[in-house]
């Protein structure tokens, strides 16, 4: 079972790295970073990424992540990733998405008529391709299973562990990673966080999602 997780510039680590830590657990998974061209990407808060492998040299994965982040504005107009992305969901076992790479599979069509989800302030701009938005944390619609922002990535591997493996060993790889969160502050939502922390991101999302 191949994984490609694409790779660019100043996207989100934790969208491409959490779901790594899961399914690279897996047994019988292997896991290949890539982008459209070899060589270390630089995420949003400047930690190098190295994509090994050119997309072009992994046409037909059985599972595609893209990872979101502040560079997926142009990762959604590169005609290059897109039609990668096409052929590949063509014969892909799962195609996937962390966070705003949901609006990477947009751009390419794969999201037309499917309930989808995405980055809390991305919901919007996700419906103009033609996807549901939804406010759901990890949303499976057929083959396609997208997670909302960053942190939801593990659980996304974890579900998607699931259905490659089994309840029992995602759960065993649940406990390897110790993913027991209990943070100290209920404000991991918009519906739930004060309303200073959801207008400082509505206020700076007038020139950037983060």
């Amino acid at each position: 079972m191949d994984i490609a997780i694409l790779l660019y510039d100043r996207m989100t680590a934790l969208d491409a790295i959490g779901p790594y830590e899961v399914l690279g657990r897996v047994p019988g998974v292997e896991l290949a970073y890539v982008a459209v061209e070899p060589g270390v990407k630089r995420t949003d808060q400047g930690l190098g990424l190295c994509a090994d492998t050119s997309i072009d040299d992994v046409p037909r994965p059985d599972i595609v992540l893209v990872p979101g982040g502040p560079g997926e504005e142009d990762v959604r107009t590169d005609e290059r990733v897109l039609d990668w992305l096409r052929t590949a969901h063509e014969t892909t076992t799962w195609t996937t998405s962390v966070c705003t790479g949901s609006l990477v599979l947009g751009a390419a069509g794969i999201l037309q008529g499917l309930r989808a989800t995405t980055y809390w302030l991305a919901l919007e701009t996700l419906r103009t391709f033609g996807a549901e938005p939804t406010l759901e944390r990890v949303v499976e619609q057929g083959k396609v299973i997208t997670a909302a922002g960053v942190s939801s990535g593990i659980d996304m591997g974890l579900t998607l562990a699931a259905r490659l493996a089994g309840d029992e060993v995602a759960q065993t790889i649940q406990l390897g990673i110790e993913y027991d969160p209990q943070p100290p502050f209920d404000a991991g939502s918009p519906a739930k966080a004060p309303a200073f922390a959801v207008d400082f991101f509505k206020d700076r999302n007038r020139f950037s999602l983060r």
